[in-house]
């Protein structure tokens, strides 16, 4: 992609609305990072990661001992995935040929991949598994995951995932469509196909835990992969499609069911202020404000643009520590306390998004009332 549709660091209220459209994976690499979603480098013009090192495709190698991984280097794919800026600029700034790559269960994101492959048709027992298709329904015009994607959502009463355009979406080179969701904190898993396996439909791939998915704007030698429409953010799974991977097998075995019932929000943001040491007057109103929108989230388990408002937070916090307001490490606690208070058990992922957030507002000083 050539550039990213709006510069997110000058306004960002728009870091989870705009994206790359084609150009330098760095950019492509950072905007991900801001969402919050982990990344890693794919092979020149391919869709598949890097390959490992000599010493890590030698035989009995131990990934989870891999020195390669604990020195930060790319080795075993999206398991080496990471939001660290540094890392990013190192991996792509040397290696600009690199696409991107989203390790999607540290992201919290599941992906419906579907493709448009010509293929003949499988038998009916593996278009819909666990659905049976009598012998007496025409098939006649049934060629790809469009089509069996569409006939599952038709029997449930809902809106086909590769038509629902409150969520991003990706046209791949082949022809195929990435509908990607908030996963919600549940353990959704891969699958691949319909085969005897875990599996949606026939055409239909899983992008969970243990997986990755191209970004968008990632382009290979088939073509480059492009956001549909103007929207720039996952959308909350939607409950239909998320009983049926569940039917299907894809969530984790012991993972239990998500919690929906909302949780109180504590009024704490005040409180956040007075101890970041935040400045008087509209200052302090100004930071009181965006610390609030993150608490508030606490009271929404899904479909809050968390990141989002986090992001924001931190940026503004960034302005008002270059403006002399209050300390970068008084800022960094309060954003934690709030962050946390909102998504407990998300540590990594929200100090990932506050150090980008505030790294990115300490370059533009904010004076409250007037412009940056």
């Amino acid at each position: 992609m050539a550039a990213e549709l709006r510069d997110s660091r000058s306004d960002p209220a728009q870091c989870t609305r705009t994206a790359p459209v084609a150009g330098l994976p760095v950019t492509t690499a950072k905007w991900c990072a801001r969402q919050g979603w982990p990344v890693h480098p794919l092979a020149a013009g391919r869709k598949t990661p890097v390959g490992n090192c000599d010493a890590c495709r030698g035989p009995g190698h131990d990934r989870a001992r891999c020195d390669c991984l604990r020195a930060g280097r790319w080795c075993h794919g999206f398991h080496a995935a990471t939001l660290d800026a540094d890392r990013i600029e190192q991996w792509w700034g040397s290696r600009p040929d690199l696409g991107v790559g989203v390790a999607t269960g540290p992201a919290d994101l599941v992906v419906i991949d579907v493709d448009a492959h010509e293929r003949a048709l499988p038998g009916r027992d593996r278009l819909l598994p666990g659905i049976g298709i009598s012998a007496g329904i025409d098939l006649t015009g049934l060629a790809n995951g469009f089509h069996t994607l569409g006939v599952l959502a038709a029997l449930r009463g809902a809106v086909s995932p590769a038509q629902d355009a409150s969520t991003l979406r990706v046209r791949t080179p082949s022809g195929g469509l990435h509908v990607w969701y908030q996963a919600g904190g549940r353990r959704w898993q891969c699958s691949t196909g319909s085969g005897s396996g875990r599996a949606l439909a026939w055409q239909v791939d899983v992008r969970a835990r243990g997986g990755y998915i191209v970004a968008p704007g990632t382009v290979t030698r088939a073509g480059a992969y492009r956001a549909l429409g103007s929207v720039r953010e996952p959308a909350p799974l939607p409950d239909w499609l998320a009983r049926e991977l569940e039917r299907t097998g894809h969530l984790a075995p012991g993972a239990g069911t998500a919690a929906t019932g909302p949780r109180p929000v504590p009024p704490r943001a005040r409180q956040a202020v007075l101890a970041a040491g935040g400045g008087e007057g509209v200052a302090r109103r100004v930071l009181a404000g965006v610390l609030a929108e993150v608490a508030a989230c606490a009271g929404v388990p899904e479909g809050a643009a968390f990141s989002e408002k986090l992001n924001r937070a931190a940026y503004t916090a960034g302005g008002l520590v270059a403006a002399g307001h209050l300390t970068e490490a008084a800022a960094t606690r309060a954003l934690r306390d709030e962050a946390e208070r909102a998504r407990p058990g998300q540590e990594g992922r929200c100090g990932a998004i506050i150090r980008s957030g505030l790294r990115a507002g300490l370059a533009r000083p904010l004076t409250p009332g007037g412009r940056a």
